[in-house]
């Protein structure tokens, strides 16, 4: 299995192509963000950043840039970064987009991918399974993302893939905060394996409705949760 250091740097968009000191800033602000550590509205200092990582301000401002493009940084003209707002149509936005293109990722896996490549999402599943056992919710978090990336690798289209690649962290932040709410955990975990077996039977229907389960529970759960105000 990956780790999520390695993850988030397939998540976040060009991010790969960037120098090592610069990767390891957006891997770390990243985790903040995403875990929950730096909330929306507060300030990304990138004094301390640039002295916890021994390096000049330069670094730092390619980084936060990188994360600019991604919607989830706010780099002001000499104003401290902070993290974006967000509103609850952008998380119903997000997770409608994610539905149809991971619709067509579940369509693509029954009709193009070998059966013996399924048994990669097993290996995940089954990390799935030991975080719920050992009830560490970062950890099956970040292991439903690399369940995700496997299966947008595994449906062979490099545009679709592009295309979920550009709703980068912003998604990733959203996620984290549905599975973090009580009793999602095992729901998901359940999901996950109804949704392997109907790959496995070539079952493209129940695949597709599995998946669009998925997310729309995920949506759901963030509007109980009372992040937001579901009236703004």
């Amino acid at each position: 299995m990956h780790d999520r250091r390695t993850l988030v740097l397939r998540s976040v968009r060009d991010a790969q192509e960037k120098p090592p000191l610069v990767r390891r800033i957006i891997e770390d602000v990243v985790l903040d963000i995403v875990e929950g550590r730096l909330m929306p509205g507060d300030g990304v200092n990138s004094v301390e950043l640039a002295r916890r990582f021994g390096t000049s301000r330069t670094p730092v401002r390619e980084a936060l840039g990188t994360l600019e493009r991604q919607g989830v940084v706010v780099v002001p003209l000499r104003r401290r970064p902070y993290v974006s707002p967000v509103t609850l149509k952008q998380v119903k936005d997000v997770y409608d987009l994610r539905a149809s293109l991971f619709s067509l990722v579940s369509e693509l896996i029954v009709d193009t991918c070998p059966k013996a490549r399924i048994a990669e999402l097993w290996k995940w599943q089954a990390a799935l399974e030991d975080d719920i056992a050992r009830d560490s919710v970062d950890d099956f978090f970040w292991h439903t993302v690399g369940f995700r990336l496997l299966e947008s690798e595994l449906a062979q289209n490099d545009e679709l893939s592009r295309c979920i690649g550009m709703l980068g962290v912003r998604t990733l932040q959203f996620r984290h905060l549905g599975l973090t709410q009580p009793g999602r955990l095992q729901q998901s975990l359940a999901d996950h394996r109804r949704l392997l077996v109907a790959y496995e039977e070539g079952d493209k229907m129940t695949a597709v409705s599995m998946t669009r389960s998925l997310i729309a529970s995920g949506y759901q759960t963030i509007i109980r949760s009372g992040y937001f105000d579901a009236s703004a």
